[in-house]
């Protein structure tokens, strides 16, 4: 399992930084005075690529960890707010983990 989480992590924090370009730069960009959609025609294809793989590997780590489906649910929609997949990540790694894995929770 500590492949899965392992992977989980790193496309949590990589989901969470693309999506946060994408809304903090790229919406004011496109919707602001110089209507100039380029970033979000760029990074929007892009973080919907990187969300399927999140999904993929937030599955995969449910799956191993045998979570409820309901916290499942909940992990896989942190990639589509801005700053939840980072705050969902902590929680992951911190809580549920299970208890017959420790050191993974660092």
């Amino acid at each position: 399992m500590q492949g899965a989480l392992t992977r989980y992590r790193i496309i949590a924090w990589i989901v969470g930084v693309v999506l946060i370009a994408l809304v903090v730069v790229g919406m004011p960009l496109k919707y602001g005075p110089t209507h100039n959609p380029v970033v979000v025609e760029a990074v929007g294809p892009f973080h919907g690529f990187l969300y399927m793989v999140y999904l993929v590997l937030a599955f995969d780590l449910a799956r191993r960890a045998k979570w409820a489906f309901s916290r499942m649910i909940l992990v896989m929609l942190a990639g589509t707010i801005p700053f939840f997949s980072f705050w969902a990540e902590r929680q992951v790694t911190r809580h549920w983990i299970p208890a017959s894995e420790p050191a993974l929770a660092k």
